[in-house]
């Protein structure tokens, strides 16, 4: 890769805001291929996820952050930690917010992000959903009491709308340097862990407002030969009386996690998969620092 620091440019964006306001959706569409899974469920991101765009001008590596949130057990903390640690040591920061307004949660997370001593740049999310565009020329009004924001852009990360524009701001607001990633990587993530997230994603689609909070993914076993990648996962649930939820009626549900999440692992390796899931019961492992570090929350800090 021959680049030189004289007019490439390389750095970390962190996309920081609360639950559901599109982040992971947004930096999906900014890499152009799916890295972080995503859902209409608050808090489906609970990792760190570094997602790697290369081009002959630039690399740009985007944070993508838990929502912030509030939330009593160890692992609501680890998470939150995550997040607000993921903008240590960046070189931008990229709030996003949604077309709906400011909300209390919102400016918490400015309030928190004040500090750093970074450029700033505010993202409007979900524009397609607003009727009337003029309600736009307000909330950017706003917002620009609020802070001294780099640049305040609204996208549809959904859509794809402006989004090619916030790409070309975030890129030229970062330092000239030469690339810290090989050209060809895309993610900080091993496989195994891109496999379970895959996993955790359908059961957030499938069980809707029904899934319990504290329910995880840990895969036991991963055996990967020319041909065929052998999968076997845990599901952690905090009760038995949300196990049967998991499981559905006759197996039903289970089943169409493991085939949906299949067909996505199978895209991941590029082979055939087989797949198992079990559902176990693990009374307490979301407030069990041993348990959260075994799935890996924090990693990468």
């Amino acid at each position: 890769m021959n680049k030189t620091p004289e007019y490439f440019r390389f750095g970390f964006a962190a996309l920081v805001g609360r639950p559901n306001v599109g982040k992971s959706t947004l930096m999906n569409q900014l890499i152009g291929q799916k890295i972080s899974i995503t859902s209409h469920r608050a808090q489906t991101t609970r990792h760190r996820i570094l997602g790697i765009s290369t081009d002959e001008d630039q690399q740009i590596v985007f944070v993508d952050t838990p929502g912030i949130h509030k939330g009593t057990k160890t692992m609501n903390k680890v998470i939150n930690r995550t997040a607000i640690l993921s903008t240590e040591g960046v070189d931008m920061v990229v709030l996003m917010i949604d077309s709906k307004g400011w909300k209390t949660q919102d400016k918490k997370v400015l309030d928190l992000l004040k500090g750093r001593n970074v450029p700033m740049i505010l993202v409007i999310n979900k524009v397609d959903m607003l009727k009337d565009k003029n309600r736009l020329l307000p909330l950017i009004a706003e917002s620009s009491t609020l802070y001294d924001f780099t640049e305040i852009v609204p996208v549809s990360a959904l859509k794809g709308v402006n989004t090619d524009h916030l790409f070309n701001v975030i890129g030229e607001a970062l330092p000239t340097q030469g690339p810290g990633f090989d050209p060809d990587q895309v993610t900080d993530r091993s496989v195994r862990f891109l496999a379970s997230e895959l996993i955790r994603e359908q059961l957030f689609r499938q069980l809707g407002d029904e899934l319990p909070y504290s329910l995880g993914v840990d895969l036991i076993s991963c055996d990967e030969t020319e041909a065929l990648v052998s999968i076997g996962a845990e599901i952690w649930v905090d009760k038995a009386s949300h196990k049967p939820m998991v499981i559905g009626k006759q197996g039903a549900r289970l089943k169409s996690v493991g085939s949906k999440a299949r067909l996505g692992i199978e895209l991941l390796f590029g082979k055939k998969v087989f797949l198992e899931l079990w559902v176990k019961v693990r009374s307490g492992w979301a407030d069990s620092q041993r348990d959260i570090q075994r799935l890996g929350y924090g990693e990468g800090l």
